[in-house]
């Protein structure tokens, strides 16, 4: 198992906590965005990070918030859904990984779940040089509203069947993406893909997706 490394990313206006993982020869850059309340410990975005790992990509989890933010966000839940504030503070993340010695030759693909699937959209439309795949892990896709078209790195989502909610507006953003996509149903799974198998089927689609887009210029989708 790779631990990782404790790092702070220190962005123009904020300093954020984050946790690194790098395999010897990374074959490219899992940044994660997690969803609604959650953090870097997100225990299922940390599973699906080893996962990425034990195939030789490197992954990077961060803090969205400030433990201050965190402290605000938890009693009034305001900022969890200022798509706006996170997806800028991702790209202040893509850009701090594009100054680094260590990182910057990989390419970045963006992992996201819940509402920080629409900032890794909306962040993958305003670096779309730099972007090179999207997935999406029950993720609020339809929050990311006109940047959707604007989309041009490969973009994966992954919904439960027992997620009609998030299903149903995760089919209309497929509608609206007009770069490469796609759209994989988890038969048996709930919103946190909770149930037995589910969290490890999505680490799987997820590390295949990365494995085409992140490791060379990609000619086709997985089958």
């Amino acid at each position: 198992m790779l631990k990782p490394q404790r790092r702070k990313l220190e962005l123009a206006d904020v300093e954020l906590a984050a946790d690194l993982r790098l395999p010897a020869a990374a074959g490219g850059l899992v940044v994660f965005v997690h969803g609604s309340g959650s953090s870097r410990s997100s225990p299922r975005n940390q599973q699906v990070a080893q996962s990425l790992a034990q195939r030789g990509l490197g992954t990077l989890l961060f803090d969205l918030l400030t433990e201050q933010e965190q402290h605000v966000d938890y009693l009034t839940g305001e900022l969890r859904f200022d798509i706006a504030l996170l997806s800028r503070r991702l790209v202040g993340v893509i850009d701090w990984i594009g100054h680094s010695a260590e990182l910057k030759s990989l390419r970045i693909g963006l992992f996201g779940a819940s509402t920080g699937a629409a900032a890794a959209l909306l962040a993958a439309a305003l670096r779309p040089d730099v972007v090179h795949a999207v997935v999406s892990r029950g993720g609020r896709t339809d929050l990311a509203g006109a940047a959707l078209a604007l989309v041009k790195a490969p973009t994966l989502q992954i919904v439960g069947d027992q997620d009609p909610t998030v299903l149903g507006l995760n089919r209309q953003s497929a509608l609206a993406l007009q770069c490469e996509h796609r759209l994989d149903v988890i038969a048996g799974a709930t919103h946190l893909f909770e149930e037995p198998g589910a969290l490890e089927k999505v680490a799987s689609l997820a590390g295949d997706w990365f494995e085409v887009y992140l490791h060379t210029p990609a000619k086709k989708t997985p089958e």
